[in-house]
């Protein structure tokens, strides 16, 4: 759909929980399609609280929504009905009364709203949690938790393919298990068998199919984490992410507390108190049944979803790639100057490390591609801002962690290095840094460079050694340093630097 490339896009998402509303833009370039966040608005609605015994949405939760509506409707004025996608999801499915609502919930909201089956649902989930997580290689399992339904989809690459909804979600379990927020080990042990029953219909199948990585999309899945990682609940080596251990952890938690009105814990926000108890009971039996020990998590699912679905796209690129392009047309950076420092830093990295993995050099090639999108804001510390916009940007297909590796690089590309504290010195690829800063230094004229004569060579193997890292020599022919006495003064302040930080690098020419 060219016509709708730069343009403002909206997805709305009337859940049982909350009602959500996304604004993008989508952005072409040579690596693909992107959506970029510009407004979003999310307010708790919790229809599902709304449905009797009978399965009849009350008017006072009707009020609410149509209310709701109404102003997501004036952020909407201005748009063009090609480019809103509103969708209902589980709560509006079995309403016996959803007609009515929805002849009125359209006119407040200005647009037409459709209401998705689950397996729809399930498969638009999966697009959007795709397009905003890590890249892994084989098969993904996203898990999304709601207020009445719960979608299991296993899926690779942009595609999602085995798809399931189960009639279970954070609200209904609330209102069934923990009314007033009280728990106890009893009802919180039936509230999991509850959710175990369900799950088991459809586990067999999903393990028989198999996934490599796991991921909880949306809102209850991002709340648990945050309470887990704010509580110190998870493994050192697993930060921001939920596991097993966490959840039982958090679980423990909640019974000790006896009611979630007086618990006070980070994340537990106070329009999450009335359904945190479903959602825990709801997560642990999905771990418990699929055998899962830790999940990634991301606040992008069926929104997201909608507007790629909005756009059409059907393709498989990765995400990360699509970002970096996008990040350095979007900050303006010299796009040639880029690639010229990132092309220098591989072939030299390759030197250092020839061994590296691919995943290494993706991230000394993203670090190339984004070391100067700092420019865009001042030249004064740009290295700076370079690593602040990598760290805390939305960046579509990047985890935190390697958020924060790209943007360590970045910072360190170039100035002092003692920026750098004993434990970055123990964790950073200190190879990828120095080929960094050696491209920078060689690339200084913004103009194509020949280093065929220069090569790095580190200390013969065997030798006793002492300091930082073994020695190493930047060889370079004597009639080059001559000819350009910049880079010689740069590359020997370099390998004063690098001494400071108790790592012996010279600059030599060969004999």
């Amino acid at each position: 759909m060219p016509n709708l490339l730069n343009q403002h896009l909206a997805a709305v998402d009337l859940g049982s929980n909350s009602f959500r509303m996304l604004i993008g833009r989508a952005q072409d370039s040579a690596a693909g399609v992107q959506v970029y966040a510009i407004d979003s608005l999310r307010e708790p609605v919790r229809l599902a609280a709304g449905l009797d015994d009978k399965k009849y949405l009350s008017e006072a939760a009707q009020q609410i929504a149509l209310q709701t509506l109404q102003r997501f409707g004036e952020r909407l004025r201005q748009f063009h009905p090609d480019r809103v996608r509103a969708v209902a999801t589980n709560t509006v499915r079995v309403a016996k009364n959803a007609p009515q609502f929805l002849q009125r919930a359209q006119a407040a909201l200005g647009f037409p709203i459709e209401v998705i089956a689950g397996r729809e649902e399930a498969r638009l989930v999966y697009i959007g949690a795709a397009h905003s997580v890590s890249v892994v290689q084989g098969k993904r399992l996203v898990v999304d938790i709601g207020g009445g339904s719960t979608e299991f989809i296993i899926g690779q690459g942009y595609e999602p393919g085995m798809m399931e909804s189960l009639y279970i979600g954070c609200v209904s379990m609330s209102q069934r298990f923990f009314p007033g927020n009280q728990v106890d080990e009893t009802t919180m042990r039936a509230a999991e068998i509850a959710a175990r029953k369900e799950i088991q219909i459809i586990a067999a199948d999903f393990k028989r199919n198999g996934w490599n990585h796991a991921v909880g999309s949306s809102g209850t899945a991002r709340a648990l984490a945050d309470m887990i990682g704010g509580s110190g609940f998870n493994p050192p080596d697993q930060p921001g992410d939920i596991t097993l251990q966490g959840l039982r952890e958090l679980r423990r938690t909640f019974v000790r507390a006896g009611n979630l009105n007086k618990l006070r814990m980070e994340g537990l926000k106070p329009d999450r108190v009335p359904v945190a108890a479903g959602g825990l009971a709801i997560m642990l039996g999905v771990f418990e049944e699929l055998g899962i020990q830790s999940m990634e998590v991301t606040d992008a699912a069926l929104r997201l979803g909608v507007l790629y679905d909005l756009l059409g796209r059907e393709q498989s690129q990765d995400m990360r790639e699509v970002t970096a392009l996008q990040f350095t047309q979007r900050y303006g950076a010299d796009a040639q100057q880029a690639q010229r420092v990132t092309e220098l830093a591989l072939r030299l990295y390759a030197q250092l490390r020839p061994n590296a993995t691919e995943a290494d050099h993706r991230l000394l090639r993203w670090a190339g591609q984004l070391h100067e999108i700092g420019l865009s804001i001042s030249h004064s510390a740009y290295h700076k801002h370079s690593a602040y916009i990598a760290a805390n940007a939305d960046m579509p297909g990047f985890s935190r962690g390697e958020q924060a590796a790209l943007a360590q690089l970045v910072l360190t590309h170039t100035g002092k290095l003692k920026k750098l504290s004993a434990t970055d010195l123990e964790n950073i690829d200190l190879d990828a840094v120095l080929a960094l800063r050696l491209a920078v230094i060689l690339a200084r004229n913004r103009t194509a460079v020949d280093i065929d004569g220069l090569h790095l060579r580190y200390q013969p193997a065997g030798v006793k050694l002492s300091g930082l890292r073994p020695p190493l020599d930047i060889v370079a022919p004597e009639p080059w340093l001559k000819s350009n006495p910049l880079t010689e003064y740069s590359l020997r302040q370099e390998a004063a630097e690098w001494a400071r930080l108790n790592w012996n690098v010279a600059l030599q020419s060969p004999s």
